[in-house]
């Protein structure tokens, strides 16, 4: 996606999402409200160590079903803000259906680099493949689900060659991925004013984290979708994924109409919401 032609004032334009969404303080401040609720009244473990690194925790939301499908989801926050713990709230939706959630956390921006958060997300899926059926989660059946920097991450792990992190990984550890509001290529971001001081990308970060421009994986599916309120930017990353890596591998890329980029996860969330039956429906395809 080139947009080397546009000025640094249309590229904050296009990837500034809480200038496009006015209240968006509303949208974050009842994630993590939601998010506490869920704590306090779900079963959960909260702060596993995945590795011994800085964030690598994960909390781990339960489900009655034995042999659960797992979804592991990814927060965003332009990798260089939010936490595990603003996005509890996703996962009631999914053990009330029969799906063991898992949160990891990661390291922020400046203090580690994008391609570092690839790796941390490596290691944590990995820890989740070695041990989720000690919580009830079906290691044979592990999907990936994010937000924004989450949805970039989450392409990341269906791009991953799990077994040349580890030999004792299957080479197809993520069975599908749900990229809502994804990012797949990080050239035009490094335009971005706004983001250049935290991301600090350089030219190989760039060519390592950018799903975008590496060869389609070979195994699974992701399901890309965006907000039709969502700037040209989101749009067009929406629909660069599928054409990268094909309809076979990317079968969806889906605009859904009057959301932008926040109510997308009030969506994703929402019992019966199209969103949350697509991801429901990923994770209990049996492949």
């Amino acid at each position: 996606m080139n947009t080397s032609h546009h000025s640094a004032e249309w590229h904050d334009r296009m990837y500034n999402n809480r200038a496009l969404v006015p209240d968006f303080a509303t949208y974050l401040q009842q994630w993590t409200a939601d998010s506490k609720a869920v704590r306090d009244s779900q079963a959960c473990l909260t702060d596993l160590s995945y590795g011994t690194g800085p964030s690598e925790n994960l909390d781990i939301f339960t489900t009655s079903q034995a042999k659960a499908p797992v979804l592991v989801f990814l927060h965003g926050g332009y990798w260089r803000a939010l936490d595990k713990s603003d996005h509890s709230f996703v996962a009631p939706s999914l053990t009330s259906q029969g799906v063991c959630v898992v949160v990891p956390n990661y390291a922020l921006c400046p203090a580690v680099t994008i391609p570092q958060i690839v790796m941390q997300m490596v290691k944590s899926l990995a820890w989740v493949w070695r041990h989720i059926d000690t919580w009830g989660g079906d290691p044979s059946r592990i999907h990936v689900a994010g937000h924004s920097a989450g949805g970039h991450l989450a392409a990341m792990m269906m791009a991953c060659e799990w077994q040349r992190f580890a030999s004792d990984l299957p080479p197809d550890l993520v069975k599908s991925a749900l990229s809502v509001s994804g990012l797949y290529e990080l050239a035009s971001l490094r335009r971005s004013p706004m983001l250049q001081e935290a991301l600090r990308l350089d030219d190989q970060q760039v060519l390592q984290a950018s799903p975008a421009w590496m060869p389609g994986p070979l195994h699974g599916v992701l399901h890309s979708v965006v907000g039709g309120l969502e700037s040209e930017a989101f749009l067009a990353h929406n629909q660069l994924i599928q054409n990268a890596w094909g309809k076979q591998r990317v079968p969806v890329a889906e605009v859904l109409p009057g959301l932008h980029h926040f109510s997308m996860m009030n969506a994703f969330a929402t019992p019966g919401h199209a969103l949350n039956s697509q991801l429901l429906a990923l994770c209990k395809a049996r492949v």
